[in-house]
């Protein structure tokens, strides 16, 4: 029957130490004797705390230059000890070994180490393996032994202290034993990936901090979020974040950085539906808006630039989910909160860089690519007709790539003068794409000539400049590498429309 334990005797050998000293306080308070290794000895007793020597018990000292402390017999048998079985406790008695009801321990900052540029051989030296050994064998007699894994446990094992002394029931031991396992489990998988490099020879990720959401993508789907948000984000006003949410906020900052401009976009479900560079954020926004105000309603908003109170003022006339910017004025926020459940989101200048890669769980297995954080510039655009662009169209020329670039395929964008006009979406026809963003920019009365357009891949036939030219495109931009280019190119040729090719792919599914 499993059953409450008085921790009587605790281990504790720690790389950090900020959060320790009230526990250790509590502790011995509580009547625990403390045995420790070097520096963590060193701080137990700078409280005033009396604590043993692990080599006191092992009868060695620490060798090889701090390597080895506590691999032992002594440690490990008072540890794994089944208290109720007494062939267990006879080889205790024997052996003279005291049993260890708590393990505290935290490892050596491995990914701090490697994320800091630091050589191979101080990376090596940050890989624990004492430490390491002692989460699982405690948390393996989770039964018998309590362990505190790491020093994101430090305040859930006070408040326990603070509750039931140092009482601890099974149940208790059995938690902190799952997340001592987390904790190891995602520290061999970074040491894998450090040493796997890019070979990619077996698919390891470890994440932490998981939120729950309301549901997954419908009401029936359970979700959950694996990820700091909170590193990236201050949300300074609004309702629990939902799936979906996450999802378009992604796509907002993904888009959103890929211009040096002040911008402003909003997105549905993934995808631009207005967005425009301009020299004032309230420009930016009347201009992103008259791009699609009906797809607007309900939509994500994004800019790069600080929000003014004029601004929000407009923003304040529709209704929509999330909003996200670098910064607010009072007077802004002041308008922008008026609704309770809007989701207002301040931008962290140093947040960590998005991953290098995406993965998606597909069949029996995962998908893993590079992130596409590949795009073009005017020097990356090589010209394939006889007319070039205007600097005006190169300039909507790049946009429209940008845009493309981060919609549904098959994609078709249409541009003028830094604003996007109309997009047809995730299209399973290309030529249905272009048709539909001519026929939603003339619903909201564009006036596409002189417009250009970006195809987020080639033009196998020119059917689609055809139907372009004829609706006022004036320049177009495509990836290039069809074994028809030709047949684009000449027609282009032949209709005085300029066409450059980027060379470079952008679908996305």
């Amino acid at each position: 029957m499993e059953r409450d334990k008085k921790i009587k005797r605790a281990l504790v050998s720690v790389y950090h130490k900020d959060g320790l000293d009230d526990i250790l306080r509590k502790l011995h308070a509580e009547g625990v004797q403390f045995v420790s290794t070097g520096g963590t000895q060193q701080f137990i007793e700078s409280l005033g705390l009396p604590c043993a020597p692990v080599e006191t018990l092992t009868g060695y000292p620490s060798i090889l230059g701090g390597r080895v402390k506590t691999l032992h017999p002594k440690v490990f048998g008072g540890i794994l000890a089944r208290r109720d079985r007494e062939s267990d406790s006879e080889q205790l008695r024997q052996y003279e070994i005291p049993e260890i009801d708590l393990v505290i321990v935290d490892l050596y900052p491995f990914e701090e180490t490697v994320a800091s540029g630091a050589g191979e051989s101080d990376v090596i030296e940050k890989i624990d393996i004492g430490g390491i050994s002692l989460i699982r064998a405690a948390a393996k007699n989770y039964k018998e032994v309590v362990i505190v894994a790491s020093k994101k446990q430090y305040a859930p094992f006070l408040r326990l202290l603070e509750e039931k002394g140092a009482q601890t029931s099974a149940e208790d031991r059995r938690r902190f034993a799952k997340e001592a396992f987390a904790v190891s489990s995602g520290y061999d998988s970074a040491i894998f990936n450090y040493f796997d490099g890019e070979d990619d020879s077996a698919f390891r990720v470890a994440a932490d901090r998981a939120q729950v959401m309301r549901y997954g993508e419908n009401p029936h789907q359970k979700g959950v979020f694996f990820g700091d948000f909170d590193a990236l984000f201050e949300k300074l006003h609004g309702k629990e974040i939902s799936y979906n949410n996450l999802l378009d906020i992604d796509s907002a900052v993904t888009l959103i950085d890929e211009f040096d401009e002040l911008t402003f976009a909003i997105l549905k479900h993934n995808n631009a539906c207005g967005i425009a560079s301009r020299p004032t954020v309230l420009e930016a926004w009347k201009n992103a808006l008259a791009g699609d105000p009906v797809s607007a309603f309900g939509g994500i908003l994004v800019t790069n630039r600080t929000i003014d109170g004029d601004t929000a003022e407009e923003i304040n006339k529709i209704f929509f989910e999330v909003i996200i910017a670098p910064d607010y004025t009072e007077e802004a926020l002041t308008v922008l909160m008026q609704k309770k459940n809007r989701i207002i989101l301040k931008r962290k200048p140093s947040g960590p860089p998005a991953p290098t890669r995406q993965f998606r769980s597909l069949l029996n297995g995962a998908l893993v690519q590079e992130r596409d954080t590949s795009i073009q510039t005017a020097a990356d655009l090589e010209p394939m007709t006889q007319k070039k662009p205007t600097e005006q169209e190169l300039q909507d020329l790049l946009f429209a790539n940008k845009l493309v670039k981060h919609s549904k395929s098959n994609a078709i964008t249409l541009v003028r003068n830094k604003q996007l006009c109309a997009s047809g979406v995730g299209q399973t026809s290309r030529v249905d794409a272009l048709k539909q963003a001519i026929e939603k920019a003339r619903s909201f009365k564009f006036d596409l000539n002189g417009a250009v357009m970006a195809s987020d891949a080639f033009f196998p036939f020119p059917d689609c400049v055809e139907i372009a030219k004829e609706a006022g495109i004036t320049a177009i931009i495509q990836p290039g590498g069809s074994v028809n280019d030709k047949l684009s190119v000449t027609w282009c040729d032949e209709h005085s429309v300029s066409m450059v090719k980027t060379g470079v792919r952008h679908f996305k599914h």
